[in-house]
């Protein structure tokens, strides 16, 4: 991981229409960096907004406030076709559903070749043979593959299918929505052992996106918690686990089951309620608390807090 940021989000707001004259926030005031070669996750719910931070990364959820900068340029809002092409070039996604995000009426050569295709990205037709050939060998796929369709390939070689389709097009930040969530327990450790191995030979940036906590412990560097639209704390990943500070990191690390039979069956499980803060006259913040360790809260929390982490 480098010192250089090449994402860059501030003061992010995505709403949606739910009525008329009506609007649904879904997430707000979001602001974190991610840096080159490092996985960022975020971790939060379902329907904490950490998917709609995803798909406004890769563009497909319009922001209405804030600002998403990629290698120092803005990137939410309109863009030239030039800079348009060569943001989807850069940033690709991988969805949490396999099934669903394949086109189960085509080839998984025409599935991984599309972004080639629409963008002519290869010289000739053996040129862009050879790339789909290529990419299914860097997932662990053979080239007979190329010929069948989605439905003939089992949960965890279809997500090695996006995950090809993803790669083919050579992105430098990849947004992992999810991406072993719809898995059989027994081939996720698969699947983030081959994110975790193409990250390394390609030198890839990931922000991957989870409820699961034990495993971005496994593949993140560092970790932003996210609760109803909000950022509630940020840490390197063992600091996390080691210091957790707000009340709802907390109450997501009690319930991430151990290995210890006996320590499962007397923890006490941590439920969060939202009643924990008194947010009538004292508002909250976004307060480093110590070196790369933030969270939201108010005065008197900041002060316990610090308290804490001495």
């Amino acid at each position: 991981m480098s010192n250089n940021v090449l994402l860059s989000i501030r003061d992010l707001q995505v709403t949606f229409d739910v009525a008329k004259k009506k609007k649904f926030v879904a997430v707000d005031n979001i602001s974190f960096d991610i840096y080159e070669g490092e996985t960022f996750a975020l971790v939060g719910e379902s329907g904490s907004g950490k998917t709609t931070i995803g798909r406004a990364v890769v563009r497909i959820n319009e922001t209405s406030k804030g600002d998403i900068f990629y290698k120092g340029q803005r990137i939410n809002g309109k863009l030239s076709r030039e800079d348009d092409v060569k943001i989807i070039q850069q940033i690709q996604m991988i969805f949490q559903d396999p099934a669903s995000s394949l086109n189960e009426r085509a080839t998984v050569d025409y599935i991984i070749s599309e972004g080639l295709i629409n963008f002519k990205n290869y010289a000739n037709e053996e040129d862009r043979k050879h790339k789909v050939e290529r990419a299914l060998d860097e997932v662990g796929l053979l080239p007979e593959h190329m010929t069948r369709y989605p439905h003939e390939f089992s949960g965890g070689q279809r997500q090695r299918i996006g995950i090809a389709r993803a790669l083919i097009m050579e992105p430098r930040l990849v947004v992992a929505d999810e991406p072993i969530s719809a898995l059989d327990v027994s081939i996720r450790a698969q699947v983030l052992n081959l994110l975790k191995k193409l990250q390394e030979e390609k030198g890839l940036t990931y922000l991957f996106i989870a409820h699961d906590l034990s495993v971005v412990r496994f593949i993140s560097d560092r970790i932003a918690v996210i609760h109803k639209g909000t950022i509630v704390e940020l840490a390197g990943t063992e600091e996390l686990f080691k210091n957790p500070l707000h009340p709802y990191t907390r109450s997501l690390l009690s319930a991430v089951p151990m290995p210890d039979p006996i320590y499962e069956r007397t923890k006490k499980l941590i439920v969060y309620t939202g009643k924990e803060h008194d947010y009538s006259i004292d508002k909250p913040s976004w307060v480093e608390i110590s070196k790369g360790h933030f969270v939201w809260g108010n005065e008197p929390e900041i002060k316990k807090y610090s308290k804490e982490v001495l």
